[in-house]
């Protein structure tokens, strides 16, 4: 019988436990409802509550009029928790590739509107570089490649940048603790200003040979602290 409080994260842990010993197999059939209930010494709601975590970590599946069936032996991680568990090197080889498409679809596909965008961006990222504060700084940056990726007009990448932003601004920020950023990025501004104007320029080579540098030199001294 189950400890009183919390009921339904220890009813979890002991049919997820269950599971993963193979009392269940992959493919079988949980007791029912009153069954789990009696077993667990707790109420049907919070038997139901159990049912619907394991269903939600890829455990289980419920099958309408025919029950809960096994489907999994270890819990499936969506994206953004592999993600939140990765390194931010692991994150930057990918962003690597994201960015460097994204450069070259905004050189082709961008217009006014986007420049614009990125030349505000680009002057915020100067305006954080010369204030000194790291924050800043990286929320600024950041923001410049949020807009140069929006100018790919692919709701797809940009959904998926999105979900790279929280982890690589981390990442920065822990990079600020053991390096000087600003030294670092000497040469930042006129890179990502010729990024601008290689995209304004309507050169989709350029574009991405710019960003490609400017990640891969970022990625050297993740690499190199890690």
């Amino acid at each position: 019988m189950l400890r009183p409080s919390p009921l339904v994260d220890q009813a979890v842990r002991h049919l997820r436990e269950r599971i993963a010993a193979g009392d269940w197999p992959v493919g079988s059939r949980l007791p029912g409802e009153t069954a789990l209930a009696r077993e667990l010494g707790v109420g049907r709601s919070t038997v139901r509550e159990a049912i619907r975590a394991l269903a939600g970590a890829g455990l289980v599946r419920t099958r309408q009029g025919a029950g809960v069936f096994v489907v999994a032996t270890e819990p499936v991680e969506d994206f953004a928790t592999r993600l939140r568990r990765a390194s931010v090197a692991d994150v930057y080889e990918i962003r690597l590739m994201v960015e460097i498409r994204a450069a070259e679809l905004a050189a082709e596909r961008r217009t006014d509107a986007d420049l614009a965008a990125m030349d505000a961006r680009l002057a915020a990222r100067r305006e954080a570089e010369a204030s000194g504060d790291d924050t800043a700084f990286i929320d600024a940056d950041i923001a410049l490649h949020v807009a140069v990726v929006a100018a790919a007009h692919n709701p797809v990448l940009s959904d998926l940048f999105t979900t790279f932003v929280p982890v690589l601004r981390d990442g920065l920020l822990d990079l600020a603790k053991l390096i000087d950023v600003h030294t670092a990025d000497a040469n930042g501004h006129a890179a990502h200003a010729a990024l601008v104007e290689a995209i304004r320029d309507r050169s989709p080579a350029e574009a991405g040979r710019i960003i490609r540098a400017e990640l891969e030199r970022t990625l050297h001294h993740l690499v190199h602290i890690s």
